[in-house]
């Protein structure tokens, strides 16, 4: 029995980085270009139906949401609120992506949003993560 839990509590973490790791760098690597990446977001929307002044806000505050997502997910901290977060971040992107159309992003999307879902549910198993530290520490 012990085995079965070690090994979900593994199959968890492995779960859990991949798409950590995704936002993280996702994130970062937009963070040197925001202007550009903004831009270039900007003149995606150039024809759809939503106010540009918001595309350009939702622009230059996606990467900073995204890296933030990604550092909570690394280290296992606010597990499930950062997998709410993920998931809002999903539902926005899903938005925008229908508004232009670009329904291959709305799959890959969708899958994000999924694995986001999979952390919240399975977060009991998430035993390798500061959240746990914090909770053994706070029964000591």
């Amino acid at each position: 029995m012990d085995k079965f839990i070690k090994k979900e509590r593994v199959t968890y973490l492995l779960g859990r980085l991949p798409v950590a790791v995704s936002m993280f760098g996702h994130g970062f690597e937009r963070m040197p270009k925001l202007s550009g990446f903004s831009n270039h977001m900007v003149q995606q929307f150039n024809n759809a139906v939503l106010p540009l002044a918001l595309v350009e806000v939702f622009s230059h505050v996606l990467p900073f949401v995204e890296l933030l997502t990604g550092v909570l997910l690394i280290i296992g901290l606010f597990t499930r609120a950062a997998a709410v977060l993920g998931v809002l971040i999903m539902l926005a992107l899903i938005f925008g992506s229908s508004m232009i159309e670009q329904w291959e992003n709305v799959f890959t999307q969708i899958i994000y949003g999924l694995c986001f879902a999979l952390i919240y549910y399975f977060e009991p198993y998430n035993y390798y993560s500061v959240d746990r530290l914090l909770k053994r520490g706070h029964h000591l």
